[in-house]
């Protein structure tokens, strides 16, 4: 089979990935499309939502539609590293025993992470996943274990700000995308969700979810041979890297938001790596829509999720990120003239 023939074969087996999910998802297309962008891109993805908005639901739908093993783990205050990598306890005979924990006990089969409410953990136990997440390997029993297939999914709860530990611009940085869950506006979704009976047995619901539609192993391989395919422009480099200059320095483009000090604004703005992720995620969307170049279009589809969490605000205007973030994207998508 040709690369051409590989990609086209993958494009379907894409399709049908967001065709299962969303027979367990109603109202949330874009996060569908993203969180698939993101598998393909091989990144992490950072969730955030109210309570009840069907985070946990997608992310079990994902993990049964793409096959490989999936592990679940809950953020609490007493979480430790050691909790990640192993279990001990007394078994029937009254022996200790110590078998591997959440990160280890699938080896390389582990394809999905799930860690629920991250911002509950210790920074210990945040620093072990972020290991985990840049080189899909950790230390234990004296020796290295692999996981090279896994794509991590981390929900923040931001409800509630008692014991929890607020994730560092560092360890943000390394999710490809931040999305936020927010409730369907659509008012026939919301009335399916509330008074169809199908909707409230979600176990039943997952079940509807076809599983393994995808050869998950072949994912990095597949993921590799898409950032070789589809090329970008002269074009299309100079505006992203004018949109990269934007994030730093805003201002010298004339952007402006409203009781803003912008010369104040920005304590650093987007990495290296997340200009870089940006570049992947629009690469595999261009894939998706089944063309070898990438559009403007395709940046903008992905450039707030991709973007938004990534430009770090001086502390006077940290505490209004939710507001500010958002913000500032739509002006630099605004105000810088695209090809």
């Amino acid at each position: 089979m040709t690369a051409d023939e590989k990609l086209q074969d993958w494009q379907s087996s894409a399709r049908r990935v967001e065709c299962e999910v969303a027979k367990a998802v109603i109202g949330q297309p874009q996060i569908i499309r993203l969180i698939n962008v993101a598998l393909f891109a091989r990144g992490h993805v950072l969730l955030e939502g109210d309570v009840g908005v069907g985070k946990t639901t997608v992310l079990r739908a994902f993990a049964r539609a793409i096959g490989g093993e999936f592990e679940r783990v809950e953020g609490t205050i007493d979480l430790m590293p050691g909790d990640l990598l192993y279990h001990s306890y007394v078994d029937e005979h009254s022996r200790p025993r110590i078998d591997p924990g959440p990160l280890l006990r699938h080896g390389e089969k582990l394809s999905t992470f799930f860690f629920n409410e991250i911002n509950r953990a210790r920074p210990q136990v945040q620093s072990l996943l972020l290991r985990a997440m840049a080189e899909r390997s950790v230390s234990a029993f004296n020796r290295e274990h692999y996981f090279p297939h896994m794509t991590v999914f981390a929900d923040r709860n931001k409800v509630e700000k008692e014991e929890t530990f607020e994730l560092a611009s560092a360890a943000r940085d390394r999710f490809m995308f931040e999305l936020n869950i927010g409730k369907p506006a659509d008012p026939a979704v919301r009335r399916a969700l509330v008074f169809d009976p199908v909707f409230h047995d979600t176990e039943a619901l997952l079940e509807q979810v076809e599983p393994a539609v995808l050869r998950w192993e072949q994912l990095n391989d597949i993921a590799a041979l898409i950032q070789r395919s589809v090329q970008a422009s002269a074009t299309i480099e100079r505006y992203v890297l004018q949109l990269w200059e934007a994030s730093e320095a805003p201002q010298r483009f004339g952007i402006h938001l409203d009781g803003v000090d912008m010369g104040r604004l920005i304590l650093a703005g987007a990495s290296p790596r997340g200009v870089s992720a940006l570049v992947r995620a629009a690469r595999v969307l261009a894939w998706m829509a089944g063309r070898s170049h990438l559009v403007p279009e395709d940046v903008h589809a992905v450039l707030p999720a991709a973007l938004g969490h990534r430009v770090f605000f001086t502390p006077v205007y940290e505490l209004r990120r939710a507001e500010l973030s958002d913000a500032l994207v739509q002006k630099i998508m605004d105000t810088i003239a695209a090809p």
